[in-house]
């Protein structure tokens, strides 16, 4: 875990990983990142890097089932700060089957949900599905709608996975007993599935 680092700190972790992804091979390359209040600010110290952005595309790791011009879209906003720079953003409703990502990028809830695998959706690290349209129970207040998600197999098909817990102690004590195999929250499965490298920011 890295403890106190700041979003510029996080946006030059990631831009690194970036940059040395797009410098191993000449291909496209997909990173998927997470929606919430905590990764925007770092997206826009992120695209302010010196990056190929026109050979690199961001996949949500899940969304809200609403218009991209509503407030509740992740795909909506991604588009504002990352198609200026060049940018790739990709719809997972209009997806059929997610790359191998170079990073995944995850936040968590307080209740151990990872994009929009909820306790109550019970996800699998098998699923044979890439992505799922889903309702959260019970539905956040904050965001009452369905839910379109990658699922643990496609968020595990990475090269590195990051995440970014937005300093809360609450989440860290979740983070840490899923680490410690302590409970089989959604957090606790991937975690437990994970064979990449895993960094949080705390």
């Amino acid at each position: 875990m890295i403890e106190d680092a700041s979003k510029m700190d996080i946006a030059d972790w990631v831009a690194k990983r970036l940059s040395t992804a797009l410098d191993a091979s000449s291909d496209p390359v997909a990173i998927t990142v997470p929606g919430g209040s905590t990764p925007f600010p770092i997206f826009e110290a992120l695209v302010k890097h010196p990056l190929d952005w026109s050979r690199i595309a961001f996949w949500p790791n899940d969304d809200r089932v609403v218009s991209e011009d509503h407030a509740a879209s992740n795909t909506g906003k991604l588009r504002a700060i990352f198609e200026p720079a060049g940018a790739q953003v990709v719809a997972l409703g209009d997806a059929e089957t997610p790359p191998h990502f170079a990073l995944t990028w995850l936040g968590m809830g307080g209740d151990g949900h990872i994009a929009s695998l909820f306790p109550n959706t019970d996800p699998q690290v098998d699923d044979a599905q890439m992505i799922r349209r889903l309702t959260p129970d019970p539905l956040p207040p904050e965001a009452p709608f369905d839910r379109i998600t990658l699922t643990i197999p496609a968020l595990l098909a990475s090269d590195q996975v990051l995440f970014t817990l937005g300093g809360s102690a609450d989440k860290r004590t979740v983070f840490e007993a899923a680490m410690a195999g302590e409970h089989d929250l959604p957090i606790a499965r991937v975690l437990a599935a994970a064979t990449q490298p895993v960094t949080c920011f705390t």
